[in-house]
């Protein structure tokens, strides 16, 4: 697969998930809402598993952060939805999900970085990226200490996965990069760490 067509996929994923989770989780009291929300598990999971195969050669630390965020964020809802459908466990639901976010927003920032730097995107949508997985960790952050705020916290950083997923969509990862620039400290350590 060219890496502009992985970038469409990612991006139809990106959507996939919003929508899994979502109807999932409202749909949570019935048969069809628990697999929606595992399937949502196996979508990103992919998602960071085909980030990884595009980024792993150009920014091999972001990749590797990548993936294993999408694999922590993974295995935390379902062992959430596992434990809510299996023993009741609204509250171990919860503080998964919670954890899950935590983990997301942090992982993805250099993600968007990195978007921002190979021009993936628009700057302003990497931009709207790093604010909105930052105010996503934050806003778990708040909730694990409970203030009851992570809710508003989580639209920033939802608006901008659909807006990136559609922006993927239409455009793909661009099969060829131009260097990033040698000042571009992230992005130097990142050679540094494919050529060891």
């Amino acid at each position: 697969m060219s890496n502009r067509t992985i970038g469409r996929v990612v991006g139809g994923l990106f959507l996939a998930a919003f929508v899994c989770y979502g109807v999932g989780t409202a749909l949570v009291g019935r048969p069809v809402g628990p697999p929606l929300i595992l399937l949502n598990s196996v979508v990103v999971v992919t998602i960071g598993g085909l980030v990884y195969r595009v980024f792993r050669r150009r920014h091999p630390r972001t990749a590797t952060t990548y993936l294993i965020t999408r694999a922590l964020e993974a295995a935390l809802l379902a062992v959430g939805v596992f434990g809510l459908t299996s023993m009741g466990s609204a509250a171990g639901n919860d503080l998964a999900y919670q954890f899950a976010m935590l983990i997301l927003g942090v992982g993805s920032v250099p993600f968007c970085w990195a978007l921002q730097r190979d021009r993936f995107v628009p700057v302003w949508l990497a931009i709207w990226g790093v604010v909105g997985y930052v105010v996503l960790a934050a806003g778990a952050l708040l909730e694990l200490i409970g203030l009851s705020v992570g809710l508003v916290l989580t639209i920033p950083g939802g608006l901008f996965e659909v807006a990136c997923g559609l922006t993927l969509i239409a455009r793909g990862f661009p099969d060829r990069v131009a260097p990033a620039p040698a000042t571009d400290r992230y992005a130097t350590e990142d050679r540094l760490g494919a050529s060891a």
